[in-house]
């Protein structure tokens, strides 16, 4: 199992993210395989590099391979992965995964919900897998088993924006 690093992140976020997919996604004492991706560009309007680097998304501008957290909605966690040129300003959105390793972890921050509705969310994967704004920049890790891709990737418009709703970015593959 190979762990992914700079040399794979350091490229755009549209040719990253669908080979994220089915790709193992570890974070505290838990894994899951990635399903559902979004790519973000900083010339993405509906990015939150778009109007340039803050304190909030530094992590995006890098280095790549690191983990952008953020806080929305004033209720849930997001994570995106840095991709790109260091400076640039762009990421991955893990949207979803299916859990691997650590489920029973996953369940007992998740509360009582179908197993299937542990991680199918971007809130819902931050917090099965206790990421918060404390892991903003952290490195990434992220491994290549060689596992065969389970389908064909669906390649459409992203979920939640107002902006740069009809850019095809959002990457998944069906169960």
């Amino acid at each position: 199992m190979k762990r992914l690093g700079p040399a794979f992140f350091g490229r755009d976020s549209p040719v990253v993210a669908p080979e994220l997919l089915n790709k193992l996604f570890r974070f505290g004492g838990c894994s899951g395989r990635i399903v559902e991706v979004e790519a973000y560009t900083s010339d993405d309007p509906a990015s939150h590099t778009f109007r340039g680097k803050t304190a909030r998304n530094a992590a995006m501008f890098g280095p790549p391979g690191r983990l952008y957290v953020y806080f929305t909605y004033g209720m849930h966690h997001c994570v995106n992965i840095s991709t790109g040129r260091d400076g640039d300003g762009q990421g991955v959105l893990l949207r979803a995964v299916i859990p691997v390793e650590g489920i029973e972890l996953m369940r007992m921050r998740r509360g009582p919900v179908r197993d299937r509705d542990l991680t199918n969310g971007p809130g819902k994967l931050t917090q099965a897998f206790a990421l918060d704004l404390s892991h903003n920049g952290e490195r990434a890790e992220v491994y290549d088993d060689g596992a065969a891709s389970a389908g064909p990737t669906l390649v459409g418009p992203r979920v939640g924006i107002s902006k740069a709703v009809d850019w095809p970015r959002r990457f998944r593959i069906t169960t």
